[in-house]
């Protein structure tokens, strides 16, 4: 197994990178397209403005169980990229690993499944109270109930497709994934016009022709999956969960539930706010949930484009760092920054400079009793101009907490994931446009949008700092291989000057103190306590016994619990040591 992924530290990044990131981007810009295409054709008829209401509603309501399978699908991926870099350190371990990796995908997978059925039991008996919490109002209510019925059936199928299109990149095959993804959304932009106007059916036939490409979409990555790389399932791995690694791998993957769960907790407090002051002003309460729900559509797009890229990268970064390859990893997040810069500043001069193209694509509002068609495209350019305004910044936030999650450090890339979205957006959402009504009465509508671009702001300076952190650590870590590798060197050389010795060499205490070694540990104490005891057993007594226990007893103190998959793997590790002591 180890040799199928051993490219992935040897080969050029910006290649591999392109390689990678390529059909990631694809595979999630077509996820987005989900959702988007219907609003578009939606949007387009008759049922115009209040069907655009009625999807964007619904669409946090997606999101939770998007949430989950994220969750369990990246941190299942991660678990895999870094397991898969260790095994180049140890090639001893490559059995145990890929067993390892097999009952982590299995669990996670039934884990998928049976969270879909408890969403479904949740949800189904709670619908109209859920979509009324959500923002719907009595104009809207209808359309999101037809729609949000025939979509919550198909959760398990969702989640599923989504879960596994993760595991697939993880396993050295994006374009699978991409065309798992591609799949879905052709047959989703055949039938949106088809079930809409050709039968009549407006938000029930978008719902249908969603499902259709989802089910299509999770039969490609059901395929995939009986003809994998690196693992394969069997029915112990997939109906016997392995409760440990359930843990470690949705620790690896929660900072990609915190994301999701942020957009929906921005939707749900953002329409409520919407609603509330939409209704105060002239705009009423419709207009602004559908602009943000355009936005929102449009926002998902940039967002996934450079996660995309970053999700390229994790691959990468997760088996360089598991390896050792620190320089590698550096690169990769280099690389990776760049392009998300220049994403970000090309769709904000998009924004800035022709917002009403933008908005007209999704319909530009007819005129009706109970609403003006040129108030809902003056909110909407209002929108884009002001709320994401600092688009940038986000982008380099969602990056920078993949990029931590890559690394194994669940903790930063739960408060990256956090502090932009949870910790102050939320908040200003609430207070902004309640010290407006107070200085202008029908004004907080509109000031509500500068919450956004302060939260970028206040985010990114958070970012910045545990980046910093992040890099001093990866410094030490470097710093602290290399002089393993000069310390090895050193002793392999004097004893090729000098006949083997019945005890355990220098050469051979390094080589099981870096089988007890894993990324993230920082034992410089115990190495240099080992260090000092060989040294003296080669060059003071050269007869003095240096046993594998001892070692392992200066070892063994070592902090083993950076994070769950690096103690697993060393766990793992110490077992060959030891025979080779005995």
């Amino acid at each position: 197994m180890a040799s199928d992924n051993s490219f992935m530290g040897e080969q050029k990044v910006g290649k591999l990178l392109l390689r990678f990131s390529i059909p990631c981007v694809l595979s999630l810009l077509i996820s987005a397209l989900y959702n988007i295409i219907d609003q578009i054709f939606i949007g387009n008829s008759e049922v115009g403005m209040l069907g655009i209401a009625a999807t964007s509603v619904v669409f946090p309501l997606t999101i939770i169980a998007q949430a989950f399978a994220w969750c369990f699908g990246d941190g299942t991926a991660a678990f895999m990229s870094i397991a898969q870099g260790e095994e180049q350190q140890d090639l001893s371990i490559e059995a145990r690993k890929k067993s390892r990796i097999s009952k982590a995908i299995g669990t996670m997978t039934l884990l998928t499944f049976v969270m879909s059925l408890v969403i479904l039991a949740i949800f189904y008996p709670l619908e109209n109270q859920i979509l009324y919490g959500f923002g719907a109002s009595e104009n809207s209510i209808g359309y999101a109930n037809d729609y949000f019925t025939i979509i919550l059936g198909f959760f398990p199928v969702f989640m599923l497709m989504n879960m596994m299109n993760a595991v697939i990149r993880a396993d050295g095959s994006p374009t699978w994934s991409m065309i798992s993804m591609a799949g879905g959304a052709v047959i989703n932009i055949i039938f949106d016009p088809v079930f809409i106007y050709g039968c009549g059916w407006g938000v029930i036939g978008a719902a249908w022709a969603t499902v259709m490409g989802q089910v299509v979409s999770l039969v490609v990555a059901i395929i995939y999956f009986c003809r994998s790389k690196v693992f394969r399932l069997s029915f112990k791995s997939l109906f016997i969960p392995d409760f440990h690694l359930m843990w470690t791998c949705i620790k690896l993957g929660v900072s990609s539930f915190i994301t999701q769960i942020s957009i929906v907790a921005i939707s749900l407090t953002c329409n409520n706010m919407l609603a509330k002051y939409g209704a105060l002003s002239v705009y009423g309460p419709d207009i602004p949930i559908a602009i943000i729900g355009i936005e929102t559509k449009v926002f998902t797009i940039v967002i996934n484009i450079v996660v995309g890229i970053v999700l390229g990268g994790q691959p990468i970064i997760g088996y360089n760092y598991g390896a050792g390859k620190i320089d590698r990893v550096r690169q990769t997040y280099k690389i990776v920054l760049i392009a998300t810069l220049i994403v970000g500043a090309a769709v904000t001069i998009l924004f800035e400079a022709y917002p009403q193209g933008v908005v007209s694509i999704f319909g530009t509002g007819t005129e009706s009793d109970q609403y003006d068609a040129s108030l809902y495209m003056q909110y909407g350019v209002y929108t884009f101009r002001i709320f994401l305004s600092l688009i940038i910044f986000t982008c380099v936030i969602k990056i920078s907490s993949i990029f931590f999650q890559s690394l194994g450090k669940p903790i930063h890339a739960m408060i990256a994931s956090l502090i932009r979205d949870i910790v102050f957006f939320i908040p200003l959402v609430c207070i902004i446009p309640v010290v407006a009504e107070k200085m202008e009465a029908g004004s907080g509508i509109f000031w509500l949008l500068f919450a956004a671009p302060a939260a970028d702001l206040l985010g990114i300076i958070v970012t910045i700092i545990l980046t910093v952190l992040i890099f001093k650590g990866l410094k030490k870590y470097e710093l602290h291989m290399q002089q393993n590798a000069e310390l090895a060197a050193k002793f392999t050389s004097e004893e090729a000057s000098r006949p083997a010795l019945e005890t355990v060499s220098a050469s051979s205490a390094d080589e099981i103190f870096d089988m007890s070694y894993k990324p993230g540990n920082e034992p410089s104490e115990s190495k240099a306590k080992l260090a000092s005891k060989v040294l003296a057993s080669e060059t003071e007594e050269p007869g003095m016994n240096v046993s594998a226990e001892e070692i392992f007893d200066l070892t063994d103190h070592a902090d083993t619990t950076a994070d769950s998959a690096d103690g697993a793997a060393g766990e793992d590790a110490s077992k060959p040591a030891e025979n080779k002591g005995e």
